[in-house]
C-alpha cells in the first residue's frame, strides 16, 4: 500500500487528547486512498517497478520538503539530519521501505492485487509477532491462536498452490519490521518520511539518469506519463498527512479498525476490476486471517479497557 503506508500506521504516533470531530472522516480518506493505490500504480504499468518507485521517492522527497518548508519545520529536519545515530536507523528504513514500495508496484502491475491484499491483512499479526520477539511484549491466549491461524492459512495456501505466496509475505514482514525500527526511534512521522525519501534519493535520481541517458525511461515521453510520475510524490504523501491528522483526533485503538479497510478495497478491486482469480483456497486462506485478524481486534480491545 504502501502504501504505504506504507504505510498504514505509524507507531510513531501519539493519541493523546483524542477528538473524534473529522477525524473519522481523515482516517477514511488515508485508508480509502491506501486501498485505491493500485489504480494509480496500473496506469504506470508500462513502467518497470523499478522506475515507478525511483519517481516515487524523488517526487515524495520534493513533495515532503515543500509541505515542510510550508509548515515552518524545514529546521526539524535540518536537526534531524544531525543525529548520525538516527540518520543510520532511518537509512535501515528507508531500504525497507523502498523494498515494500517496490514490491507493491511490482505485484500490483504484474496482476497479483488480491496476493498484495493478502500481505497487508497479516501485517498487523506480524507486527504482534515481532513485538514477542524483540520487544518482550506479552501476547495473550487470543492473540497466539490468531498467528497460528494466520500461520494455517498461508500454510493451507503453499500446500494448494505449491508456490509460497512471497509477494504477500515480503510485504508484511518489510512493513512489520519498518514498523518496529520506527517505533523504538522516536522521530516525527512527516520528517522520518522526509529523511527516509531523501537519503534514498540519490540512489534513484542516478538510476532514473542512467535510464533517460540510455533512451530505457518513460520519463518525459508523454505529458500524462510525466505528470503520473510527479504525482507519485503527491498520492504517497497526502494519505499519510491525512492519517496523521486522523491519528491526532482518534484513539489509537480506534484508528486500528480503519486499517483493514486499505487491504479489503484492494482486494475487491483485483477480484471485481481487474478479474483477479479468487479460488476455494484464496477464501479458506483469507478466512484464515480475517478470524484472526478479528480475535486480534477483540483482543485489542479486551487488553484496551482494562487500562
Amino acid at each position: 500500500m504502501a502504501h504505504s503506508s506504507p504505510v498504514p500506521s505509524s507507531p510513531a504516533l501519539s493519541s493523546s487528547q483524542p477528538n473524534p470531530g473529522g477525524g473519522v472522516l481523515y482516517a477514511l480518506m488515508a485508508y480509502g486512498a491506501w486501498g485505491l493505490l493500485p489504480i494509480y500504480w496500473k496506469f504506470l504499468g508500462i513502467s518497470p517497478a523499478v522506475e515507478v518507485l525511483s519517481h516515487r521517492m524523488i517526487w515524495s522527497a520534493v513533495f515532503l520538503i515543500l509541505i515542510l518548508l510550508v509548515q515552518g519545520r524545514l529546521s526539524d529536519l535540518v536537526a534531524l539530519l544531525r543525529q548520525p545515530r538516527r540518520v543510520g536507523v532511518l537509512f535501515l528504513t528507508a531500504s525497507l521501505l523502498s523494498v515494500n514500495w517496490g514490491i507493491y508496484i511490482y505485484g500490483v502491475n504484474s496482476d497479483q492485487v488480491v496476493e498484495a491484499s493478502l500481505g497487508y491483512y497479516i501485517n498487523p499479526l506480524v507486527t504482534v509477532l515481532l513485538g514477542f520477539v524483540f520487544l518482550k511484549e506479552r501476547l495473550h491466549p487470543l492473540q497466539r491462536v490468531a498467528v497460528a491461524l494466520a500461520a494455517v492459512g498461508v500454510g493451507y495456501f503453499i500446500v494448494q498452490f505449491g508456490t509460497v505466496p512471497w509477494i504477500a509475505l515480503s510485504l508484511a514482514v518489510s512493513f512489520a519490521f519498518y514498523g518496529l525500527l520506527r517505533k523504538t526511534t522516536p522521530v516525527a512521522p512527516l520528517v522520518g518520511l522526509a529523511v527516509e525519501t531523501l537519503l534514498i534519493t540519490p540512489v534513484t535520481l542516478t538510476f532514473v539518469s542512467y535510464l533517460g541517458f540510455t533512451g530505457q525511461g518513460h520519463f518525459g515521453q508523454t505529458i500524462p506519463l510525466t505528470l503520473l510520475f510527479m504525482g507519485a510524490g503527491v498520492a504517497t504523501s497526502m494519505p499519510l498527512l491525512w492519517f496523521n491528522t486522523a491519528a491526532k483526533r482518534l484513539t489509537l485503538a480506534t484508528l486500528g479498525f480503519f486499517q483493514y479497510l486499505a487491504p479489503s478495497i484492494a482486494l475487491l478491486l483485483g477480484v471485481l476490476v481487474y478479474g483477479e482469480p479468487f479460488t476455494s483456497t484464496h477464501l479458506i486462506t483469507f478466512g484464515c486471517i480475517w478470524t484472526a485478524l478479528a480475535l486480534y481486534t477483540v483482543t485489542a480491545w479486551r487488553h484496551k479497557d482494562h487500562h
